[in-house]
């Protein structure tokens, strides 16, 4: 699996908190985010207006595109 690279900075009380729960856990930090954002993307996708609000992104990101003189 191809892996992804990202820096996340946090103020240090959730940090405190993020490591206790993972060494509770007996897991990673990373695992415990990775976790955390797995089910944050699954809330939204679940989420009744997502794909609305999907659409109006992609909406204004083909204008931008427009403006821009790219067309895909």
């Amino acid at each position: 699996m191809t892996q992804e690279k990202m820096t996340l900075r946090l103020p240090e009380a959730i940090g405190k908190q993020l490591r206790a729960i993972a060494q509770a856990e007996g897991v990673p930090v990373e695992e415990v985010l990775r976790q955390g954002i797995e089910n944050h993307i699954a809330a939204n996708v679940r989420a009744k207006d997502f794909k609305e609000r999907l659409a109006k992104r992609m909406e204004e990101d083909r204008e931008v595109l427009e403006d821009l003189g790219i067309e895909g």
